[in-house]
């Protein structure tokens, strides 16, 4: 695994699971990641994403009280948001396409399905860095353009927007 710098990359890894925060810690120093920072719910993320300003974020979804759904929109909406345009990586269990497309629409960055490997967190890291896509802001969603992803393919599916037929 090379190709990328992570020395000074500073990353917050959100979860409820003490185990799989260390698992993930574990995994970023195996990068070469020097600063990290953990949270155990969705409230002390927020916290320190306006405390330490991190360049990436990985969360869990379910982390009682709040989950990490309330984070990605509270960064990405929030008016004391030091960044709405922080790479978010949505890492959970719950793998079902309603699910995915939830996070989606709350404005994640990238999505990574538990149980994980170190592979998989690194590829994701990798997509992240070099995801280039623009943001908008469309009613109460903001985030990567979704449709950005594949532009040398027209969308031809039902939920295709109705000003591109």
């Amino acid at each position: 695994m090379s190709g990328y710098d992570f020395e000074s990359m500073k990353v917050l890894v959100a979860d409820d699971s003490r185990p799989m925060r260390s698992l993930i810690k574990s995994f970023l120093l195996g990068f070469g990641v020097k600063e990290m920072f953990e949270a155990a719910d969705a409230n002390e993320a927020y916290e320190l994403v306006t405390q330490l300003e991190p360049d990436i974020v990985i969360t869990d979804w379910r982390m009682p009280p709040t989950d990490g759904l309330d984070l990605v929109r509270k960064i990405r909406m929030d008016m004391e948001s030091p960044n709405p345009y922080l790479p978010i990586i949505m890492l959970t269990g719950f793998t079902e396409l309603h699910r995915v497309k939830q996070a989606r629409d709350a404005g994640v960055t990238a999505f990574l399905a538990k149980p994980i490997s170190a592979a998989a967190l690194y590829r994701r890291l990798c997509t992240v860095i070099d995801d280039q896509r623009p943001f908008v802001r469309v009613g109460k969603f903001f985030g990567p353009d979704r449709r950005a992803r594949r532009r040398s393919e027209p969308y031809m599916g039902v939920e295709r927007r109705r000003d591109s037929q």
